[in-house]
């Protein structure tokens, strides 16, 4: 990310934390995105990890809650998604500060595990990221929306993803090809339909909560029988355990 670039993210993510309208839906988030980093994580015991793009703490604040890992430490490019971070409950807390977009202030495996937890599909170069997290820690856990499909190709759903920040729209074979050119390999992975409180959150009615819980029970019984017909379909959160190869 160059000069320019990366003072556009600042101001566009500065301005996007400082409004402070979607801190319960991170949190809501931050728990699926736990109950993943768990499981992936599950017969390992890593002791200290790094959230990279950590945003305003709600995974972290999740992990410490958990009792997950000995130290947390989180880097974003935003100050104010930062400052917010610091005002979480996070026991165990290591550094939390900004970073530059680019490489963590960090010496090569200073962590056991980094996690990029719905940020590659936010940045420009998330290959570069991706090698960053390998210099940084021993292993790393990457999670984003599987956004080559049919539902998020319409012209509203590209809107509504743009105007979230998202750059990159993935694929899982996207992913597994960005992990590669990193150097490193999926040691196991995980698909989510996503719980029903997530598709209900914005519902706005009983009408409209109604028609969210008919979608999520629709796209699961999909999932359940056909997961890579719903991967085409729809969008599914992907997170993999990667390692170097």
């Amino acid at each position: 990310m160059d000069a320019v670039g990366r003072s556009d993210a600042v101001a566009f993510y500065d301005e996007a934390y400082s409004s402070g309208s979607l801190s319960r839906w991170r949190e809501l988030s931050a728990k699926g995105k736990a109950d993943h980093v768990e499981e992936l994580c599950r017969g390992l015991e890593p002791l200290r990890i790094v959230e990279i793009g950590c945003g305003d703490g709600a995974l972290l604040a999740e992990l410490s809650a958990r009792g997950f890992a000995d130290e947390l430490s989180g880097y974003d490019i935003s100050q104010a998604a930062v400052a917010l971070a610091r005002q979480r409950p996070i026991a165990r807390l290591g550094a939390l500060d900004t970073f530059d977009g680019r490489r963590l202030p960090v010496p090569d495996r200073a962590f056991d595990l980094a996690i990029l937890s719905h940020v590659l599909e936010h940045v420009d170069d998330p290959r570069a990221l991706l090698a960053e997290a390998a210099r940084s820690a021993a292993r790393a856990i990457v999670e984003v929306p599987l956004e080559a499909n049919a539902s998020a190709r319409r012209a509203s759903k590209r809107a509504g993803a743009a105007e979230i920040g998202h750059l990159q729209s993935l694929s899982r074979s996207d992913v597994r090809t960005l992990v590669r050119s990193a150097g490193l390999g999926v040691e196991r992975d995980l698909l989510d339909p996503l719980p029903l409180s997530v598709h209900t959150f914005f519902a706005g009615g009983p009408l409209a909560t109604a028609r969210a819980t008919a979608k999520a029970a629709l796209r699961r019984t999909i999932f359940v029988a056909a997961p890579r017909l719903a991967e085409r379909l729809f969008t599914l959160h992907y997170a993999a355990l990667l390692s170097s190869s």
